[in-house]
């Protein structure tokens, strides 16, 4: 089915791991460092990565640093740390996802498939003869839907895999008041957990990344979000 590459210096989860992907009819390839997991991203392709933060040689976000200079694979990043810098860290370098430890490896799976199921639909898209353009301010703000492209004043905006999510569903989403599990349910392509501080997260990064244009992102409270364009 799809060809996952886990990287943890701990055996023991690799195991876990590993018994679950291969119970529904993936391919495991195992990586006990940073280092290794870099050679072996260089040498073969994999459909997504499951990778540890603190690891002996080379640690996770580096590993991940080094990846994205060659390859756009998906990564989910393992954690016994919560701190909201560290998926800021993490999602700034182009985690596509960010799991803390102790985890569910059920819930790590139904990740992997959301993850790997956003991605099929992003390349049926891009597949699309004519692109679908929304403009604000008079071209200020400029969004490609169907290319997943920003710009802001004429200069294209790079962002993290899920803030190009978060935003494309916005937008799609427009004067629509959306509640924090909505949101999660429908961009992060599984149940909602209660993990409301990870959505607040990247609405943070998003409305960094959007610059004086950020004030199109209204905050709810005690719902959620909507993105009003008619500011």
């Amino acid at each position: 089915m799809y060809h996952i590459l886990i990287v943890d210096d701990e055996e023991r989860i690799r195991a876990l791991v590993r018994k679950y992907a291969e119970f529904e009819g993936n391919r495991v390839t195992e990586a006990a460092d940073g280092m290794e997991a870099v050679r072996l991203c260089r040498r073969e392709s994999f459909d997504i990565i499951i990778m540890d933060v603190m690891m002996p040689e080379l640690d996770g976000f580096s590993a991940c640093s080094e990846i994205r200079k060659f390859s756009r694979t998906p990564i989910i990043m393992l954690s016994a740390r919560g701190e909201e810098y560290d998926k800021i860290n993490g999602f700034q370098l182009g985690v596509d996802d960010y799991v803390v430890k102790p985890f569910s490896p059920k819930e790590l799976m139904l990740r992997v498939s959301a993850i790997l199921a956003r991605t099929a639909r992003q390349s049926e898209i891009s597949d699309r003869p004519q692109n679908e353009v929304i403009v604000f301010d008079g071209g200020g703000l400029r969004a490609d839907v169907t290319a997943r492209l920003v710009y802001i004043d004429g200069q294209r905006v790079e962002m993290s895999p899920k803030e190009y999510d978060l935003f494309f569903y916005m937008l799609k989403n427009r004067n629509i008041a959306l509640s924090r599990e909505k949101l999660i349910c429908e961009v992060w392509g599984y149940d909602f957990y209660g993990d409301a501080r990870t959505l607040d997260t990247h609405i943070k990064l998003l409305r960094k990344s959007l610059g004086r244009y950020s004030r199109y992102i209204a905050t709810l409270r005690g719902v959620g979000y909507r993105f009003e364009d008619d500011k």
